[in-house]
C-alpha cells in the first residue's frame, strides 16, 4: 500500500538519466526527481521530505537542522562522506547506504583501466587509423611496450567484497595477490592471497589499485611518501574515491618517472576541475566516474534503494550506516 511519505531525490540523472526507471521507488510514496541540485536550491527542494535520498549532494549539520521533517536518509551510492552521519544520527535520522550494487562493474573497469596501460590499446588504435600499419614494413609494430600481467603482483588496499572481485579478476590473469585491510576478513574468499603492512604493498606491487571507502582518516593518505615507495615500473589504479589521493604529489611522481603511469576513474573534485594537475601529467588515463554505471549496475542500485526505503516505511531500516550515532547528543 502506497504510503503518504514525501520522499524526494534531489539528484538522480546519473541513476536514471532515461533508462532505469523510478517505479519501484515511486509506487512507496508521494515521490519527487530532481534531476541535478545546486546548494543554493538544497533546503528549498528538502524542507517538506520525509524521506530524502542522494549521492552528491552535501548535507552538513547545519542542513540538517534546518530539516525538521527529514527522518530518513538514503544514499543514492556505497559511499556516504557526503552526509555529516553522526549529526544525523544526532537528530534520529537513520542513513542508509546501497552495498554491493556495483561489484562486479567497479573490478571490471579497474582492469580496462590495467589493460589501457599495459597495452595502450587506444595509442595503438589511432595509430592504424592514422595509417601507420599502412605504411609499416613489418606485418607488426607497437608504439609502446606491451605489458605481460601474468606472474606481476597486484596490490589491493581494501579487501572488501569488490577487492574480493579484483583478486578473483587477478588470480585468473595469472597475477599474485597482496591486500592491505584495516581487519583482515575471516573469509579471504576462494585467491591465494597475502596480507602484508600497506608500505609493503606500496613497495612490492607491480599494480596497486584502490579499493577502500574513503574517510576522514585516510584522505590523501596516497601521497609522496607511499608513491616514494613503488618501483618505477609499476601502476596505480584508482576506482575508490578521488580524495584519496593527494593529486599534486601523484601528478610529481608521474612527472618525474617515479612510476610508471595511473589509471583513475576517480578525481578529489567532481566534475573535474580544469586545473587538476593530473591532466598534464604524462602516462595518466582517466575515466569519468564511470566505472559503478552500467546498466546492470544502476538497475540494482534502484533496486535496493527501493528496499532502503520501504524497510524504513516498515520500521526496521535496513543498510544503515550511523547505526552508533542515533539518539546520541550533539
Amino acid at each position: 500500500m502506497k504510503s503518504n511519505a514525501k520522499i524526494v531525490v534531489l539528484d538522480g540523472y546519473t541513476i536514471n538519466p532515461g533508462d532505469n526507471p523510478w517505479d519501484r521507488l515511486e509506487v512507496l510514496g508521494d515521490c519527487t526527481i530532481y534531476d541535478r541540485t545546486s546548494p543554493e536550491l538544497k533546503l528549498e527542494r528538502a524542507s517538506d521530505a520525509e524521506v530524502l535520498l542522494l549521492s552528491k549532494v552535501k548535507l552538513d549539520a547545519a542542513t540538517l537542522n534546518a530539516l525538521p521533517k527529514l527522518k530518513y536518509i538514503s544514499m543514492l551510492a556505497t559511499g556516504y562522506n557526503n552526509v555529516d552521519v553522526a549529526a544525523a544520527g544526532a537528530l534520529g535520522i537513520p542513513v542508509s547506504n546501497v552495498p554491493a550494487y556495483s561489484t562486479e562493474s567497479v573490478a571490471q573497469t579497474t582492469f580496462a583501466l590495467l589493460l589501457e596501460l599495459a597495452m595502450n590499446v587506444g595509442v595503438h588504435d589511432a595509430a592504424v587509423k592514422a595509417g601507420e600499419w599502412v605504411r609499416c614494413p613489418d606485418h607488426a609494430f607497437w608504439k609502446t611496450p606491451i605489458i605481460e600481467l601474468d606472474g606481476l603482483t597486484i596490490g589491493i588496499v581494501g579487501y572488501g567484497v569488490i577487492g574480493k572481485a579484483v583478486a578473483r579478476i587477478a588470480a585468473a590473469f595469472g597475477m599474485k595477490v597482496i591486500a592491505y585491510a584495516p581487519r583482515i576478513p575471516q573469509d579471504p574468499g576462494p585467491v591465494q592471497v597475502s596480507f602484508v603492512s600497506l608500505e609493503e604493498l606500496f613497495a612490492s606491487a607491480d599494480v596497486v589499485t584502490l579499493n577502500c571507502p574513503q574517510t576522514p582518516e585516510n584522505a590523501e593518505f596516497v601521497n609522496s611518501s607511499l608513491l616514494g615507495l613503488m618501483k618505477p615500473s609499476a601502476f596505480l589504479i584508482n576506482v575508490a574515491r578521488g580524495g584519496l589521493v593527494n593529486e599534486a604529489d601523484l601528478a610529481s611522481a608521474l612527472h618525474t618517472g617515479q612510476i610508471a603511469g595511473a589509471g583513475l576513474d576517480v578525481v578529489a573534485h567532481e566534475p573535474m576541475l580544469a586545473d587538476n594537475p593530473l591532466l598534464s601529467a604524462p602516462n595518466c588515463i582517466f575515466t569519468p566516474h564511470i566505472a559503478w554505471a552500467s546498466l546492470a549496475a544502476r538497475r540494482r542500485l534502484v533496486g535496493i534503494v527501493a528496499a532502503n526505503v520501504a524497510s524504513y516505511l516498515d520500521g526496521s531500516p535496513i543498510n544503515v550506516v550511523n547505526g552508533q550515532y542515533l539518539g546520541s547528543s550533539s
